[in-house]
């Protein structure tokens, strides 16, 4: 929650090669006090079943930058599993492999205290897109 002094981070991310939430995927949240500034790691969380994370820490009085983690290797390996065996079953002929042309995204963005900033991920294995949300 955001208070006079401070900006607060909200998060969600969907999967648009398969049309839902990204379940699972990594997020960690890091912040600094002005351009030149050391970032300072503040924790994480994980997306539920929403694709949401609803815990990420609170920033710090005198943020001004802002950067999120996501780590989506994992999550596109953990789907390409699934792929794989559906493919078996079927008997279907394979497919090249589609994990994730970027392992990580980092998403860095400025803020303003009394603000909150919901940044949705937009995400496929071969790119992804971000917009401040509502």
């Amino acid at each position: 929650m955001s208070t006079d002094t401070t900006a607060s981070v909200s998060t969600h991310i969907l999967d648009t090669s398969v049309g839902r939430p990204a379940e699972g995927v990594a997020v960690t949240l890091a912040a600094r006090g002005g351009f030149d500034a050391e970032w300072v790691a503040l924790g994480g969380s994980a997306t539920d079943a929403d694709g949401r994370c609803k815990d990420l820490p609170a920033l710090p009085e005198g943020t001004t930058h802002v950067r999120l983690d996501f780590q989506v290797e994992t999550y596109f390996s953990h789907q390409h599993s699934f792929k794989k065996q559906a493919e078996a079953q079927q008997d279907a002929p394979r497919v090249r492999d589609s994990g994730a042309f970027f392992p990580e995204v980092a998403i860095t963005f400025a803020v303003t205290p009394g603000e909150h900033y919901h940044v949705p991920l937009l995400l496929n294995p071969f790119g992804y897109s971000v917009y401040r949300g509502s």
